[in-house]
């Protein structure tokens, strides 16, 4: 699934350097991953039954991934890496990250 490898795409680049992420950042992390790739999907809800249904689809992605998830955040990737992806307002923002940190 697209959703799958995107989310993890970003913590499986290559290991880098500086200070690990914490669990919380790790989180929040994963959350905005599953809301950009969403929006890339051209998901979106209009009324509050279609609102909730997406809120909880994209709860269900967050917590299947989030075990692999956090131990290659915060194992593999820097915080810097992190903090650059939590600011990215879409997936290809998300991407540069890698080589920006470098």
């Amino acid at each position: 699934m697209i959703v799958m490898t995107r989310l993890l795409l970003v913590t499986l680049l290559a290991a880098g350097c500086g200070k690990a992420a914490s669990e919380e950042q790790c989180k929040q992390l994963l959350d905005h991953l599953v809301d950009l790739e969403f929006k890339k999907a051209g998901t979106t809800a209009g009324a509050d039954s279609q609102k909730k249904d997406l809120a909880a689809q994209k709860t269900a992605v967050a917590e299947a991934k989030w075990t692999d998830f956090k131990e290659a955040c915060q194992q593999k990737t820097a915080k810097d890496r992190v903090e650059c992806a939590l600011a990215a307002s879409d997936l290809d923002a998300v991407a540069k990250c890698d080589s920006e940190a470098q």
